[in-house]
């Protein structure tokens, strides 16, 4: 089974660890100029007014707004993509494949909720930032994982991804449900007729781009004016893409393999340059253990160790699912570290729940500490417990002896 998925997920992660990379470099350069003296000019760049359309059809926002609504719905067009192709011919496809990560997932995004609103159940101006610490951020995460090279086995690589993509279709859930402003019922009609039409297309195997992208573009225009946060415009038009046209071409494979450089090395960097800015003027022990960071940063740094290993551990001694080959409970403990590194959906899901700039300045603080002590420890514990030699080596060897 490894054998089959290996090329494609070999692929999938140069990118996106790459990207992770980068991504950690733009939210750094953030930190510092936020804490320079051009910290005014980049918090004032970012609320510079952008206005497009045509007529009377207008959308006026900060640039802020622009990155986060529009630049972020091509990366949930992307997720969409990703979260098809792996339930349809991926790691999820089989109940075989999907229990053990089904499972840790599941634990990964409850108990960290459930940490965060033990520590804020006597704040109830913080409530509504529940599921931040429940996010996890793939291309952070698969960046740490980068740094350990062909020492870590293909199964532990597509455990973490698969992890990560269920996370992402719960926080798909998550923001559809409780993050949704008033609607607009005009708009949001339009919005459903336009999906219609994109199912269509899908149901009819077109296997051209073009009228994917052009009614994806009028779909995120309708959802945002409809009140639906405009980013799951995305993933509804991601759903709508056929895996294999009627001419033989592989339309959902294609657009995800063009929209990943695009992702990995401008769209997730900006949006980690524009949000991950916070002044750390006047934040001493008293700001970190406030409850809203606090309760974001140990979520994530202790929410998701207990949610992903302790579910995962009940799944496999109850039978429901299995280890994956050649990989240990010292490396699914790692893994757990690496999926709570929570940042850019951590930080999105901030900026839906709160509008006070004190309380997401809180949120970046507490995102930004859980998500660093998550990286480094993880990333020890991996470099401790895996094998010296590259695994793939090591398999041949074992292959060899056996032979």
């Amino acid at each position: 089974m490894i054998s089959k998925v290996a090329p494609m997920l070999t692929d999938f992660l140069k990118k996106e660890s790459a990207g992770g990379i980068v991504l950690i470099a733009s939210a750094a350069l953030a930190l510092i100029i936020a804490n320079s003296p051009l910290a005014e000019g980049y918090f004032s760049a970012l609320q510079i007014p952008v206005v497009a359309g045509i007529g009377s059809a207008m959308i006026d926002k900060p640039l802020l707004l622009w990155i986060n609504d529009g630049l972020m719905a091509i990366f949930f067009f992307l997720v969409g993509l990703e979260v098809k192709r792996e339930a349809l011919i991926g790691q999820l496809n089989s109940w075989n494949k999907a229990s053990l990560p089904l499972a840790a997932a599941v634990g990964g995004m409850a108990i960290p909720a459930a940490v965060f609103l033990a520590l804020n159940w006597n704040s109830p101006e913080n409530i509504s930032g529940w599921a931040i610490p429940a996010a996890t951020d793939i291309a952070f995460a698969l960046g740490i994982l980068s740094l350990l090279g062909p020492r870590v086995p293909v199964a532990l690589k597509a455990l973490l991804l698969a992890i990560a993509v269920i996370d992402d279709i719960g926080a798909i859930t998550i923001i559809a449900l409780f993050y949704t402003a008033e609607t607009d019922i005009t708009m949001l009609l339009a919005g459903a007729v336009t999906l219609v039409v994109l199912a269509a297309f899908g149901r009819a195997k077109t296997g051209s781009s073009i009228p994917y992208v052009i009614l994806g573009i009028v779909l995120w225009v309708f959802v945002l004016k409809s009140g639906v946060h405009a980013t799951l415009a995305g993933v509804a038009a991601a759903m709508c893409v056929p895996v294999q046209a009627k001419d033989g071409s592989r339309p959902l494979e294609r657009m995800e393999h063009a929209l990943h450089p695009y992702v990995a090395f401008l769209v997730i960097p900006i949006f980690g340059f524009a949000n991950a800015g916070v002044s750390l003027t006047g934040v001493g022990l008293d700001t970190l253990l406030a409850p809203l960071p606090l309760g974001i940063a140990l979520g994530l740094l202790i929410g998701k160790q207990i949610g992903i290993v302790g579910f995962a551990w009940a799944a496999v001694k109850s039978g429901i699912a299995t280890l994956p080959e050649n990989v240990g409970w010292k490396q699914v403990h790692a893994v757990s570290l690496l999926a709570a590194i929570g940042f850019t959906m951590s930080l999105f899901i901030g900026n839906l729940a709160f509008e006070d700039p004190a309380q997401i300045d809180a949120v970046k603080i507490g995102v930004l500490s859980g998500s660093l002590i998550a990286a480094i420890t993880g990333f020890l514990l991996l470099k401790a417990t895996l094998p010296k030699a590259p695994a793939d080596e090591e398999e041949n060897a074992r292959v060899s002896a056996a032979g």
